[in-house]
C-alpha cells in the first residue's frame, strides 16, 4: 500500500529517503510533493524522480497522509509546523530535524499533532542501517511503519536516546569509512596497489561483519581465532592496543552526540 507524502525540504537526506521509498513502492511519484527554497533543487528533483516539486507551499499539503519535516534546525521549523497544524492537523508528521524535540514541535504547533521524530540512516540505498524513531501519543504506527521501513530498518526508541542514536548510529558509516581509508592506506604503505588494498579491505569488512552476524560470537572470541600465540595477528593486536584507536572512535561518537544535543539548544 502506498501513501501520499509531502516534504518540506528536498536536500540530500530527503532525496535518499524518497529514492528508496519509490524503489520499494511505499510511495508513488504522482502522490509525492516536495517544497524546497531552491529553484535549482526543485528542477532537479522533478526531472530526476518525476515527483511534484515547487518553491512554494502547495494545496497538496492538505490531503497528504504523511508530512516530512526535512529542514535544518536553524530553519523556520516553528512556522512550518504551525502551517501544518492549520492546514492538515490530522496528518502524520515525521520530523528529521536534528536536536528539535517532539515537545518543542507540539508547543510551536499550538495543538497536539501526530508527530514522529526520526533520525534516518544514510544507508538508504542498501537496505542496511537503522533509523531511530520516537512516536508521540497520536502517531499511527500502522501508517508510518511501512514508509519508514522502505528506507532501512527501524528501531522505535524513547526520545532521550535520539541524540545518542544520531551520534552513534546515523554517523556510524563515517567511522567505517574512516577505518576503510586508514586500512587501505596501510595496504598501500605495505606495498600493495591501491586496487588490491581496496579489494582486500572491502572483503574483510564484509566478511568480518558477516562472521559477527552468523556466529553470534563476541568479537573477542573471533579475535582469538586469528591471534595465535606469537603470531602475526597478535602482533598487530598489540599495536592497536597500544594506540589511541579505540579512544579515538569513542571520543568521535561522544563528540557527535554532544553536537546533536547542542543543535537542539541553539533554537
Amino acid at each position: 500500500m502506498t501513501i501520499s507524502l509531502y516534504s518540506f525540504g528536498g536536500g540530500q537526506m530527503i532525496e535518499a529517503i524518497i529514492r528508496a521509498s519509490l524503489k520499494n513502492k511505499a510511495i508513488k511519484k504522482a502522490d509525492t510533493f516536495i517544497t524546497d527554497i531552491s529553484e535549482q533543487r526543485v528542477k532537479y528533483l522533478k526531472e530526476r524522480y518525476g515527483v511534484n516539486a515547487e518553491t512554494s507551499i502547495n494545496d497538496f499539503l492538505e490531503d497528504s497522509a504523511i508530512v516530512l519535516l526535512g529542514i535544518r534546525p536553524q530553519d523556520d521549523w516553528s512556522g512550518l509546523i504551525k502551517t501544518i497544524a492549520e492546514r492538515n492537523p490530522s496528518t502524520q508528521v515525521i520530523s528529521i530535524i536534528a536536536g528539535v524535540t517532539i515537545d518543542q514541535l507540539q508547543k510551536a504547533a499550538g495543538k497536539e499533532l501526530a508527530i514522529t521524530r526520526i533520525i534516518p540512516n544514510t544507508l538508504t540505498d542498501t537496505g542496511f542501517g537503522y533509523s531511530g524513531a520516537t512516536l508521540s501519543r497520536k502517531s499511527d504506527k500502522i501508517i508510518i511503519d511501512p514508509f519508514l521501513s522502505s528506507f532501512g530498518k527501524v528501531d522505535y526508541i524513547p526520545e532521550e536516546q535520539i541524540d545518542i542514536y544520531t551520534g552513534y548510529g546515523v554517523a556510524g558509516p563515517n567511522y567505517v569509512y574512516n577505518f576503510f581509508i586508514a586500512l587501505t592506506n596501510a595496504g598501500v604503505l605495505g606495498g600493495l596497489s591501491r586496487k588490491q588494498a581496496n579489494a582486500v579491505a572491502l572483503e574483510n569488512l564484509q566478511g568480518a561483519a558477516k562472521m559477527l552476524e552468523i556466529t553470534g560470537k563476541h568479537p573477542y572470541e573471533l579475535l582469538d581465532i586469528n591471534n595465535s600465540a606469537g603470531g602475526v595477528g597478535i602482533a598487530a593486536q598489540h599495536e592497536l592496543d597500544a594506540s589511541d584507536f579505540a579512544a579515538g572512535v569513542q571520543n568521535a561518537v561522544l563528540a557527535a552526540i554532544q553536537r546533536t544535543t547542542d543543535l537542539g539548544k541553539d533554537d
